[in-house]
């Protein structure tokens, strides 16, 4: 099982470059596997050399590469605006391991790779280690939420669009041997035809975004405590409306983000569509805008 989005043009990719001069592409060897990266620093990064910076791992769609989900994402804006580094890295076969087409535990050590190129940045950057975040789109989403799962002690917080949770995640981690508390958002579209926003039980299939919500809610210990909820609709064209769902308290919080209507897209990104039924990119929020507000409530 494979989630697919529309390649780029390239056209497309070209006019949506942001500030090329700072994304850097980076090799690594892990296992013996030779992986790549790209690395973007903010325009900040370089006038400001006493500062730490905080990262953001932001992992493509399964059949994309690294350059198309940094291009179609358009993170590197969000990056100039509040001062993080974005990484962008590169499955193997354009995939990641989360237990669907390969052994959750015995398949691709994509977790492992993650953290070896967390330390490898740590030796080339200025990286603020207790604000070290997640986000993807599909099956890069479904990872981000593995790192929450595996690796609770370095991620403070991870975003997934388009990925709820995998059950093969639920199934390993049922009495888990790292319980850290991560913060968790979860976006997702009610009319998405490639992950279905209702899921899809098979075993190797994945929560609802409701359920997925409702289990990180739990896994952190929150269900007690109130959800508040609101509805955006910035835009009235766009034929979406967004309702914004969040529980928790300070630095521990669970948010699903439901578009009704929406595809699987990223939202805010430049809609776009060659043939595959990805759906409707709604306007009423931008996806980066909202992580990065998200995201800076949460540090280790």
């Amino acid at each position: 099982m494979k989630f697919l989005i529309a390649v780029v043009p390239l056209s497309f990719a070209l006019a949506c470059a942001c500030s090329p001069a700072f994304a850097q592409v980076g090799k690594l060897v892990h296992k013996e596997e030779k992986r790549k990266y790209i690395v973007y620093t903010p325009a900040s990064y370089d006038s400001e050399p006493q500062r730490s910076f905080p990262v953001v791992f932001n992992f493509h769609g399964g059949g994309m590469s690294m350059t198309e989900q940094m291009l179609y994402s358009q993170m590197n804006r969000s990056a100039d605006r509040h001062r993080f580094i974005v990484v962008y890295p590169q499955g193997i076969k354009s995939d990641w391991n989360v237990g669907f087409d390969m052994p959750y535990l015995g398949g691709t050590d994509d977790v492992g790779f993650t953290a070896a190129l967390l330390a490898k940045l740590k030796q080339d950057y200025r990286i603020d280690a207790a604000r070290v975040y997640a986000t993807g789109l599909s099956r890069g989403g479904f990872f981000a939420l593995r790192l929450a799962a595996d690796l609770p002690d370095v991620f403070a917080a991870v975003a997934s669009v388009g990925g709820p949770t995998p059950e093969p995640l639920v199934q390993h981690e049922e009495a888990p041997t790292k319980p850290g508390k991560v913060g968790v958002m979860l976006i997702h579209g009610t009319a998405d035809q490639v992950v279905a926003y209702g899921g899809k039980a098979t075993g190797t299939g994945y929560l609802s975004a409701e359920d997925s919500q409702r289990y990180w809610a739990k896994r952190n210990g929150l269900t007690a405590l109130p959800a508040q909820s609101r509805v955006i609709d910035a835009d009235k064209g766009d034929g979406t409306e967004v309702r914004y769902l969040e529980q928790g308290e300070a630095g521990r919080k669970v948010a699903l983000v439901t578009v009704k209507d929406g595809g699987h897209t990223w939202p805010g990104a430049d809609p776009f569509n060659i043939g595959l039924p990805i759906g409707k990119t709604t306007r009423d929020v931008d996806a980066n805008e909202l992580m990065w507000q998200f995201f800076s409530q949460h540090r280790k």
